[in-house]
């Protein structure tokens, strides 16, 4: 579980994060939605470590990642995972060394112990053929379309399960079709992980496919929180305009 109590960031006087509170339990997806720039992004590197807030704490499963550093706090994120808005996966590396990076550099994080070679080689290949992009081993992210690299950065994280999963906006700039493939890859990926998924975006209908609640993201706080059918009819202009928008691309699809 997840725990997030009070937490405030500011950016050169601007507060991003005012107090935000927030649960995440184990074996749901929570998406969180929100406009461009309130700091969902922010919120999830928080989450992961990335970044100490100003004030407020985050716990992980009983452990206070928020005052943790170096590697205790390695140490707390190890089974953490998470996919980057840009897939963030290294260019000069093939997509099966990005694959197979954490492995080398972590090993087997259940047991702590090196893989062999050929263990590596086994779980990289099962991961990409999981995310549909077998026989791209040698493939160097460039030679990628942007949904290929999304699925190439899921491949990174199946390849070593963790139980946490962060996605930042991992549908923004896909078409519709790669977009509903990207959301699918996130539900199955849960249910074979069965662990917890926090899912960033503002993307309303990739979020009411995925998600087991949402929640909005505003003036730094989370303002609503609930399963998507109760989420939908909340009187509010910013999910108002999501419902409206939504319902008008249901319509131009129909006609």
């Amino acid at each position: 579980m997840i725990r997030i109590r009070n937490l405030w960031k500011s950016y050169n006087g601007l507060d991003v994060l005012s107090g935000l509170d927030l649960d995440a339990y184990k074996g749901e997806i929570l998406v969180i939605l929100g406009r461009s720039g309130v700091g969902k992004s922010v919120l999830l590197r928080h989450i992961i470590g990335i970044e100490k807030p100003d004030k407020g704490f985050i716990d992980i499963d009983g452990v206070r990642i928020s005052g943790l550093k170096n590697r205790k706090l390695l140490k707390a994120v190890r089974n953490m995972g998470m996919l980057f808005q840009g897939s963030a996966l290294f260019d000069s590396m093939t997509i099966e060394e990005n694959t197979a990076f954490y492995l080398h550099q972590h090993g087997d994080p259940h047991t702590k112990k090196p893989f062999a070679s050929d263990e590596i080689s086994d779980l990289v290949n099962t991961a990409l053929k999981k995310v549909g992009l077998e026989g791209t081993q040698k493939k160097m992210p460039s030679d990628l379309s942007g949904g290929m690299r999304k699925r190439a950065a899921l491949a990174r994280l199946l390849v070593y399960r963790p139980s946490i999963l962060l996605y930042d906006e991992p549908t923004t700039g896909l078409d519709p079709v790669t977009a509903h493939q990207i959301s699918e890859l996130i539900v199955q990926t849960q249910n074979e992980l069965k662990g917890t998924s926090i899912v960033v975006t503002h993307d309303i209908a990739s979020a009411l496919t995925i998600a087991d609640r949402l929640a909005l993201h505003r003036s730094g706080k989370i303002a609503y929180i609930a399963k998507p059918d109760e989420f939908i009819q909340i009187n509010d202009p910013i999910i108002n305009f999501m419902r409206d928008a939504l319902t008008h691309c249901l319509r131009k699809e129909i006609s």
